[in-house]
């Protein structure tokens, strides 16, 4: 299910990208780049109405699939992550181990200790 949210909000965080960058800011945009066509069909006025609805839409879409998304993050105890165990171990208080008892050499003294 997260790969679903994921692939919803790239979508539409892509489609949001490229209405804000159809718009200009002073009300020109690509709107305007296509001559006449846009006055025909629908108007200047209304061009960027439609634009400015299609941002808060998407913008609107993104922000609420974030939310939402977290909801569907699996529980601990569902999860089929087998690095859980490990990060559980790592969490775990520290138990306390005694140090490994020194290299101790014993050197062999007496009358045979030179010979083999």
């Amino acid at each position: 299910m997260l790969i679903l949210f994921g692939i919803l909000v790239i979508i539409a965080s892509a489609i949001l990208g490229l209405i804000v960058l159809i718009q200009n800011p002073k009300g020109g945009g690509l709107s305007s780049s296509f001559g006449g066509f846009g006055n025909q069909l629908m108007g200047v006025k209304q061009t960027t109405d439609v634009l400015e609805k299609g941002t808060w839409l998407f913008a609107a879409i993104v922000g609420i699939l974030c939310l939402l998304s977290p909801a569907f993050i699996p529980k601990s105890g569902n999860s089929a992550n087998p690095n859980d165990e490990i990060i559980k171990g790592m969490n775990a208080t520290p138990q306390k181990t005694t140090p490994p008892p020194a290299n101790t050499v014993t050197i062999p003294t007496g009358p045979d200790s030179g010979k083999h």
